[in-house]
């Protein structure tokens, strides 16, 4: 039988099946979508499964395990492996994460990594370059594979990722199991006067409606950003306080 005295909880069986699943198919290289049609499982249901909310059947369960080549066992094990320590920062543009990870991958003696920079030493280009001549699709792409390079490495770091990284999917769902996520939460008045206190006058550049547009951005991107490991608000907070703050979380 599958399910004995043993085995922990739902909740934690659920959890462990999401991990191993996602690791059992990056490790293949297959996308969500690849893995569906060679499961015969719906991308929607996967994409639940690998977030450890996919409460599975003994016979998906099975249809799964077979697709990743590997049993159903396997995938319900948990393991003592160790990974590398990965501390990811999210957040809007004007969070603060390049601030605040330097002084954090300072303190806590790990490498500072800003995937933005990553990403036009790939593609040789400046990133308003990327987009402007290959669009937004192009860097998705090359966001995706540079995050799953960087994170094959298996170097420890605090990576600084970019702002719409939540909205892909399967780039978030590469990053969820492999780093603890650090979501750096602000209103979306601080995001603005960050950005022009930093000298960036771009948010208001043929846009009469940028604030307008800044606020409901921060609310579409809130329940993305929520499901980080941990949120650290840094409203009202310096960058000592917040480094401090987040190195707490993280420790």
């Amino acid at each position: 039988m599958l399910y004995t005295a043993h085995v922990p909880a739902v909740p934690a069986v659920l959890d462990t099946l999401g991990r191993r699943a996602r690791a059992r198919r990056q490790a293949r290289g297959l996308t969500l979508k690849a893995l569906a049609e060679r499961s015969g499982l719906s991308l929607r249901f996967l994409m639940a499964v690998e977030a450890g909310e996919g409460n599975i059947s003994v016979r998906r369960l099975a249809d799964l395990a077979t697709a990743l080549e590997t049993s159903p066992a396997d995938l319900l094990t948990s393991t003592d492996e160790t990974t590398p320590r990965v501390i990811a920062l999210l957040g809007l543009r004007g969070s603060g994460k390049t601030t605040i990870g330097r002084l954090l991958a300072r303190r806590l003696r790990l490498r500072f990594v800003e995937l933005d920079r990553q990403i036009e030493t790939r593609a040789g280009l400046a990133l308003g370059e990327i987009f402007s001549l290959h669009g937004e699709d192009y860097y998705r792409r090359l966001e995706r594979d540079v995050l799953g390079l960087l994170l094959d490495s298996r170097q420890a770091m605090v990576l600084a990722v970019g702002g719409g990284l939540v909205a892909s999917p399967e780039t978030y769902a590469l990053l969820e199991p492999r780093a603890t996520t650090i979501w750096l939460k602000a209103r979306a008045e601080d995001y603005w006067t960050r950005v022009i206190r930093q000298g960036d006058r771009r948010p208001m550049t043929d846009h009469p409606q940028a604030r307008q547009a800044l606020s409901e951005l921060v609310a579409r991107r809130h329940p993305l950003y929520a499901r980080a490991a941990h949120t650290v608000d840094t409203s009202g907070r310096n960058v000592a306080e917040t480094v401090r703050a987040v190195a707490a979380a993280v420790q």
